[in-house]
């Protein structure tokens, strides 16, 4: 049960991550503001198989709960939330990465795929 919580947050915290940069003010000057769509999906270990989500980017900074995170202005996506990491890039319109975490001593990884909403 805790593994798939883990790759719930994770999912919460990347889309967050996209999202940072997809909602900005007119004022901020990121590329990647707005509502991403994110997936994530697990490749190894019992986290939730699948799960999408949309987020906010709002100048390049990851929002909500215990979620900490970035995507740089070059689009590179750096995400950690209660243990499990996540990092990959966002070009234009799209993004990719990889994930991982562990639960209970038992490692889950995966990727996750982006698209702007």
């Amino acid at each position: 049960m805790r593994s798939n919580r883990i790759h719930n947050l994770l999912f919460v915290s990347l889309l967050a991550s996209a999202a940072t940069f997809a909602s900005a003010p007119a004022s901020a000057q990121s590329p990647y503001d707005g509502l991403w769509q994110v997936t994530v999906v697990t490749k190894t270990g019992n986290c939730d198989a699948q799960t999408t989500s949309t987020v906010n980017v709002t100048d390049g900074k990851i929002s909500g709960g215990p979620v900490s995170g970035s995507v740089g202005s070059g689009g590179l996506v750096r995400v950690s939330i209660n243990g499990a990491y996540a990092n990959g890039q966002l070009n234009g319109n799209s993004g990719s990465g990889k994930w991982n975490g562990a639960s209970a001593g038992v490692a889950c990884s995966g990727r996750w795929e982006a698209s702007r909403q």
